[in-house]
């Protein structure tokens, strides 16, 4: 286990103490983007994903990537006054090593998890890995068909940086996912949220999170719409900008030299190349059978949480408006 070069007891610097752990598509951008307009709290600009030595992310040139500890710390410099520094990776909740490492870095953390109906969060996963160019089965009952070969190294797209992003069922096995914070950090300092909870009532659920934190609980963020589904315009743009050919990248640095604005240049061009649409709604009969697939997860996340998730094991229907936190959160 990778665990960090040095406790945050420690640093001198500002360091992390709130990580919004995941689940992916589950709203954990929408209540990151809430609480950092909190005057008490900072989160950092993306996800960093440091903690998690077992999650292996792959580069546009076929390597390994991690963030070192350096860069990392880098994120939260000059923030001393803030109570709270999140970092927010939506994959600290899969990984089997992040509670650990997490809890060895500075075990008086705080942690926020999102779940999510895992039929909806495995749908709108698959979506999402179509939309980044992770996926390359547009079929969604091709993929869950998938896991197999993919949890064995096969079948995975080439190019694609985060395999593990491709076990739909795997990613909603929250009850196991989030014992293992829990053991390490007890009930005092986890704090498990409903993606539902947020859609049905954004304003009362950040409340109940603040008050979580011990942070000033009459602050209220603009409830924006924050990560809505989303679709290429052009695949061949979006796969350039993922994995320039070696000479176009060498062309790209002599025709603009500084690296900051070359990684504006790709935000800009990305944002040109996306679009908003809405998901087609699941195929009933599908969402009865992956439903039933997930009934035993969700009866044992019930156990965990002490709450009614009957919701959960009905059928999904035909999707309903998106709300304000998820058009999607």
């Amino acid at each position: 286990m990778r665990i960090p070069l040095r406790a945050a007891a420690d640093e001198e610097r500002p360091t992390p103490n709130l990580f919004v752990v995941g689940a992916p598509k589950s709203g954990t951008t929408a209540l990151a983007s809430y609480l950092g307009q909190h005057p008490e709290i900072f989160v950092a600009g993306k996800e960093l994903s440091y903690f998690g030595s077992d999650l292996v992310f792959g580069t546009g040139t076929g390597e390994r990537w991690r963030l070192a500890y350096e860069p990392y710390l880098r994120w939260f410099a000059g923030q001393e006054e803030a109570r709270y520094r999140a970092d927010r990776s939506v994959f600290y909740l899969y990984s089997r090593r992040a509670a650990a490492e997490i809890h060895a870095f500075d075990p008086t953390s705080r942690i926020v998890a999102m779940v999510r109906n895992p039929v909806e969060q495995m749908y709108s996963q698959h979506s999402e890995m179509l939309f980044q160019g992770e996926e390359d089965l547009a079929s969604f009952a091709e993929a869950l068909a998938a896991e197999d070969e993919r949890r064995q190294g096969r079948a995975v797209p080439p190019g694609c940086r985060k395999p593990f992003g491709l076990l739909y069922g795997e990613l909603t096995r929250y009850a196991e996912q989030l014992e293992r914070y829990l053991e390490r950090f007890g009930t005092e300092q986890v704090c498990v949220v409903l993606y539902d909870d947020l859609r049905a009532d954004a304003a009362a659920t950040y409340a109940g999170v603040l008050g979580f934190l011990g942070v000033d609980g009459a602050h209220r963020p603009e409830f924006a719409v924050v990560n809505a589904n989303k679709v290429v315009r052009s695949p061949l743009l979006r796969d350039t900008l993922r994995s320039a050919p070696p000479g176009l990248r060498r062309l790209g640095r002599l025709a603009v030299r500084n690296e900051f604005t070359r990684a504006a240049l790709r935000r800009r061009l990305h944002d040109m190349n996306t679009r908003g649409a809405p998901r087609p709604a699941l195929d009933p009969a599908l969402a009865a059978r992956v439903t039933e697939r997930c009934e035993p997860e969700i009866r044992r996340l019930e156990a965990l949480l002490g709450r009614d998730l009957g919701a959960w094991r009905a059928p999904l229907g035909a999707p309903t408006a998106p709300a304000a936190a998820d058009r999607e959160p």
